[in-house]
């Protein structure tokens, strides 16, 4: 297989009838490492928005059993790539999702918003970062893939292009970006998280290195000092050469999930799909994502 043979094949591809399957060779193939550490930063973003940032801290989640969390979250959003919105894998996951949030009143426009970071940053990133950028077919089919997951999880007015999510997303944070202590707390804890992955000396390095890939809305939310320009200037670039190498190696003939992932430490046993997540006293704590129907909420509504 050539290096551009895959991208011929979903420029074949019906972006709306094959969405999914679209986006199962996009983030297996094309950009596992890519869409890993953009879909990161997109639910990191969340943080800033203090009715989001605030209630993730108050359930404690993110700050005391942070990898638990990491784990959970990328296991049950990955099934249903790896799977199908239809297959008994993804309906379990989504069910337990939803079981999860039912209990959390948080406003349907936080939710919009939570949706709105899936689409838009895997984009920004793989188009800064990547070995190549995407094309059409993959944004338009990634829209539908993120536009399906909205409806079984109960959001309502879910923007209908890439645009719109674009456009809701920066509007969002630009009226609701702003400092709240237990948001910060929660950032901390997942920076810590993700230097705990590598040796602990090299903790402050990536630590900086993290923070030097935000973008200044991020950082004077967090409260975060502004990187130095070179800092900023080394890690970034450093982030792009590998894509430049990247491009040069044959592509991936085996697909890599999530559950791959050797950043997922929890369960070196395996684990059951039903069994991931918390099961939350309703009226306690609160996360990025309620259901506003129960049908959705026991999962009657996925198809």
């Amino acid at each position: 297989m050539k290096r551009f043979e895959r991208l011929e094949r979903i420029r074949r591809m019906d972006p709306y009838e094959d969405a999914s399957e679209i986006y199962r060779l996009m983030t297996a193939y094309e950009f596992p490492w890519d869409f890993t550490r953009s879909l990161e930063l997109a639910l990191y973003r969340t943080y800033a928005v203090p009715s989001i940032g605030r209630l993730l801290a108050e359930t404690a989640e993110l700050t005391d059993r942070s990898q638990k969390r990491y784990d959970d979250t990328s296991l049950l959003l990955d099934a249903v790539v790896e799977h199908g919105f239809g297959s008994e894998e993804g309906r379990t996951a989504i069910r337990r999702i939803n079981q999860m949030h039912r209990s959390y009143d948080i406003t349907n426009d936080d939710m919009r918003y939570v949706l709105c970071t899936f689409v838009v940053m895997p984009r920004r990133w793989i188009d800064a970062y990547a070995w190549r950028r995407l094309s059409r077919h993959e944004i338009v089919a990634s829209v539908v893939h993120y536009r399906t997951l909205g409806r079984h999880m109960g959001i309502t007015d879910i923007p209908e292009t890439y645009e719109e999510f674009e456009a809701c997303l920066d509007a969002y944070e630009e009226a609701h970006f702003g400092w709240d202590e237990g948001a910060r707390r929660v950032s901390d804890a997942t920076i810590d998280l993700m230097a705990s992955w590598y040796p602990s000396p090299l903790a402050p390095l990536l630590k900086a290195s993290t923070r030097a890939l935000l973008d200044e809305s991020l950082l004077r939310a967090f409260r975060y000092p502004a990187p130095g320009a070179a800092t900023r200037t080394l890690v970034r670039g450093a982030v792009r050469l590998r894509g430049r190498a990247v491009r040069l190696l044959p592509p991936r003939r085996a697909p890599h999930f999530a559950r791959q992932n050797w950043e997922i430490k929890g369960y070196p046993g395996g684990y059951r799909l039903a069994d991931l997540g918390t099961r939350p006293t309703p009226g306690a704590g609160g996360c990025p994502v309620r259901h506003l129907d129960r049908s959705a909420a026991d999962g009657s509504a996925v198809e």
